[in-house]
């Protein structure tokens, strides 16, 4: 059950190394996040978040059916090249040979497109500080968060000169997701969760 406090969950640990932090995650059965050395419980999801995820999935994930670039649920970490942030995010593309931060392949290096999906409890960290991380990472070119408040999707997308420029939220039609040349309903994306 998802956690409806709107403040962030106090850090699990005291200072850890990602090295330290991945041993940790790695032999634990719940999830958590890394931070600049702090370590955050992942905290459960509401059945609006799984079935926007569930649908954005398998949309997208027919659509890209056969091309070079794949979609992935939230089972995968991403971090950026400083190494000082871990995170799961809801579903990410990746787009090409995949890559990955060491020989257990769970932590992927270089996503093209990542989504997040906005719930009480973590839309300021989402697009606060996981966007500031996720800026961070080279192969990056479109971060979307999808509100589970209402109809509504925020884009922000990588510039040429490498600058991130946000969006004006979509509240009507689709969004475009650039990197896969796809067009995504937002009818699509809500379907079966009353959300207007």
């Amino acid at each position: 059950m998802e956690n409806n406090m709107v403040q962030e969950a106090a850090p699990k640990y005291n200072y850890y190394s990602p090295a330290e932090y991945l041993e940790l995650e790695r032999a634990s059965d719940e999830k958590h996040e890394y931070f600049d050395g702090q370590v955050y419980n992942m905290a459960g999801a509401s059945m609006n978040h799984v079935q926007v995820s569930a649908n954005v999935f398998i949309s997208t994930g027919s659509f890209l059916k056969g091309k070079e670039c794949s979609i992935y649920s939230s089972d995968l970490k991403v971090t950026n090249k400083q190494k000082d942030a871990y995170t799961y995010p809801d579903l990410l593309i990746v787009c090409g040979k995949k890559e990955f931060d060491d020989e257990m392949a769970d932590v992927l290096l270089n996503p093209s497109v990542i989504i997040e999906i906005l719930s009480l409890s973590t839309r300021s960290i989402d697009k606060g500080r996981k966007f500031f991380y996720y800026q961070e990472i080279k192969s990056l070119n479109e971060y979307f968060m999808i509100d589970t408040i209402k109809q509504r999707v925020f884009t922000a997308r990588k510039q040429p000169d490498e600058r991130w420029l946000t969006e004006l939220p979509v509240e009507t039609g689709s969004i475009f997701i650039e990197t896969i040349n796809f067009h995504l309903s937002l009818s699509d994306i809500y379907n079966g969760t009353g959300i207007e």
